[in-house]
C-alpha cells in the first residue's frame, strides 16, 4: 500500500496540522487518501458512525481527506485517567485501565495486531495513508515498545517527513540529533525535513537550510511560515495559559479548565464566534463575572468534581447560578451538576457516593459499560424543533431524583435537561455548539438578558467553517511544501 509518514522531532511539532494539510492537498489532487495514527494519548475523542471512539485530530484528518472518519484509522487510543493510568481504547472499545509498565506488557501485541489489521483494512479502500507519529521516534527507552512511530514507517516502507518547530528554537540540533538517534533502515526513511512555524525572512534561514542538507543529506522540503491556523490540540497544554479567544467579543463565556478535561474540541464553534469571548480558567482562578460558565467533560469526573470543591470553585459556581447566572454542563459537567455521583465499583478510581454541585435534581451512578453513539436528535430548548447533532461518550447513568421544574432539553429525555428559568443546562451530548441554529438560540438568550441585538439564527452548522478552516489550511502549506521527494512518481 502506498503510504506517507510524518514524524515529529518534539510533542506539538506541528504533526497534525502537517498530516491535515497533506490530506486535503491530496485530497484536491485527486488522490483518495485517509490518515492513519497506530497509537494516540488524548482526552479529546470523537465517536464514529460505527460507535467506535479514535482520537478527534484524527476525525479532523479524516475531514481534511475528504472522507468518513474509521476507527481503523486510529486503532489505539489511551485516555489518561490521572494517577498514572489510562483507559485503553482499541479498535474504538474501551478493553480495560491499565498503568504504564503494564501497558506494554499487556497490549503491545494486541495493539501491533489491532495497527496491522487497520493498516489492511485502509489500504484496500484508500489510494495513499498520511500516517502521523506520536511525540518523537527517538526516544531511545523507549524504541522497543514504540508503536506508532518507525516501527509503522518500516512496516510500510514509507517514506517519512521529519518536522521540528523552529519557533521553540535548538531546530538544526533538534533535526541532527533525532536522525543521530534513529537506526540506519530508520533513518533511510526519511526523505525529507519540513521546519515547521517559521517567522522571518526566508532568506535569513538559507545558510542553516544548506549546512543542515549537507550535513544529513536529507533535502528540506519545507519552511512552513507561522500560521494563525486553529486546530484541535490533542491534550489540554495548549490551554495551561488560559487561552481566551476574541476578547473584545460582546459575551464572555468561561470554561472551568478541570484537571482532567475531555474533548474541549466542544468549543471550537464558540471559539468561532466573532462576538464570542471564551477563556479557560483555573479551579484556581476567580470566576468573575462571566455571562455563561461551562463546565466541560472529563475523563474522571468525581476526581475533578473534587478539585471543585477543595479549590471552592464548587462554591463560587453556586453563588453564581444563585445571583442569576447561566451554567452549562458537558457530559462529566453535566454529572457534576447533580446532587449525588455514586461509584459503587470504583471504576473511576473513586470508590463511593459524593455530593454533587447541586444544581439541578440528578442522580449519577458511574457504570462499567460505556455509552459511544452518534446522536441526532430535537431541540425542546432554547428553540424548539432544532436538529441537533452531537455524539455521546460516557459511563455515566444519570436519572431525575424528583422532577418539578425540570424539562428535557431534547425529544430524548436521557440526553440532557434544563431548570425552569433556563439558567441551569446539563447535556450528555458532545459537539452541541457544532450545530449552528442551537448555537445561535442559545447564545440569543444570554445577549437577551444583556440588553444585546439577537445573532441571526439561520447559519450553517460549524462542519462549513471546518471545510473554509481546513481549505485555508492546505491554501496556506502547499506553496511552502514539495512533496515530490515522498510521492510515488507513478500516480
Amino acid at each position: 500500500m502506498k503510504a506517507i509518514m510524518v514524524v515529529g522531532t518534539t510533542s506539538h511539532a506541528g504533526k497534525s496540522l502537517i498530516t491535515a494539510a497533506i490530506c486535503r492537498i491530496l485530497s484536491r489532487r485527486g488522490w483518495r487518501v485517509a490518515p492513519f495514527k497506530g497509537q494516540n494519548m488524548a482526552l479529546n475523542a470523537y465517536v464514529t458512525s460505527s460507535g467506535g471512539e479514535i482520537g478527534h485530530a484524527q476525525a479532523v484528518q479524516a475531514w481534511a481527506a475528504g472522507v468518513a472518519p474509521w476507527i481503523e484509522m486510529n486503532p489505539i487510543l489511551l485516555k489518561p485517567q490521572g494517577d498514572m493510568t489510562s483507559q485503553v481504547v482499541i479498535k474504538g472499545k474501551a478493553v480495560g485501565k491499565v498503568g504504564a509498565a503494564e501497558y506494554y506488557e499487556q497490549y503491545f501485541d494486541i495493539g501491533w495486531q489491532a495497527i496491522e489489521e487497520s493498516l489492511r483494512r485502509l489500504g484496500e479502500e484508500f489510494d495513499m495513508l498520511v500516517c502521523e507519529g506520536a511525540g518523537s521516534p527517538a526516544e531511545i527507552n523507549l524504541k522497543h515498545r514504540d508503536l506508532t512511530n518507525m516501527r509503522v514507517a518500516k512496516h510500510l516502507n514509507a517514506p517519512t517527513i521529519l518536522v521540528v518547530d523552529i519557533d521553540r528554537g535548538g531546530a538544526f540540533a533538534h533535526v541532527v540529533g533525532t536522525l543521530e538517534l534513529l537506526d540506519p533502515d530508520e533513518r533511510a526513511l526519511i526523505k525529507g525535513v519540513v521546519i515547521n512555524k517559521f517567522r522571518g525572512q526566508r532568506s535569513l534561514l538559507q545558510s542553516g537550510i544548506d549546512w543542515l542538507e549537507e550535513r544529513t543529506g536529507i533535502p528540506v522540503i519545507g519552511v512552513i511560515p507561522w500560521l494563525d491556523q486553529s486546530f484541535p490540540a490533542e491534550d489540554s497544554l495548549s490551554l495551561i495559559e488560559g487561552r481566551s479567544s476574541n476578547p473584545t467579543g460582546d459575551l464572555n463565556i468561561a470554561v472551568v479548565r478541570l484537571p482532567r478535561i475531555s474533548n474541549f474540541t466542544d468549543f471550537d464553534p464558540l471559539e468561532s464566534e466573532a462576538t464570542v469571548s471564551v477563556k479557560y480558567l483555573s479551579p484556581k482562578q476567580s470566576l468573575g463575572h462571566p455571562d455563561a460558565v461551562i463546565i466541560p467533560g472529563s475523563k474522571t469526573t468525581i476526581a475533578d468534581l473534587i478539585v471543585l470543591h477543595k479549590t471552592g470553585m464548587a462554591e463560587e459556581i453556586q453563588n453564581y447560578v444563585a445571583a442569576g447566572g447561566t451554567v452549562l454542563g458537558i457530559c462529566g459537567g453535566y454529572q457534576m451538576l447533580g446532587k449525588i455521583l455514586a461509584d459503587p465499583e470504583g471504576i473511576e478510581g473513586h470508590e463511593g457516593r459524593y455530593k454533587g454541585l447541586g444544581l439541578l435534581p440528578l442522580k449519577t451512578v458511574i457504570a462499567g459499560q460505556k455509552v459511544a453513539r452518534q446522536r441526532l436528535v430535537t431541540s425542546n430548548f432554547p428553540q424548539e424543533g432544532l436538529p441537533v447533532a452531537g455524539y455521546e461518550i460516557h459511563q455515566g447513568r444519570t436519572r431525575l431524583i424528583e422532577g418539578e421544574n425540570i424539562q428535557q432539553l431534547f425529544d430524548d429525555p436521557n440526553l440532557g435537561v434544563v431548570d425552569e428559568t433556563q439558567s441551569v443546562w446539563g447535556a450528555y451530548l458532545h459537539g452541541i455548539f457544532d450545530n449552528g441554529p442551537w448555537r445561535r438560540a442559545w447564545l440569543n438568550r444570554l445577549r437577551q438578558q444583556r440588553g444585546l441585538k439577537s445573532l441571526p439564527t439561520g447559519v450553517p452548522n460549524y462542519r462549513e467553517q471546518r471545510e473554509l478552516m481546513l481549505n485555508a489550511l492546505a491554501d496556506a502549506v502547499e506553496p511552502h511544501l514539495n512533496l515530490t521527494a515522498v510521492l510515488p512518481q507513478d500516480h
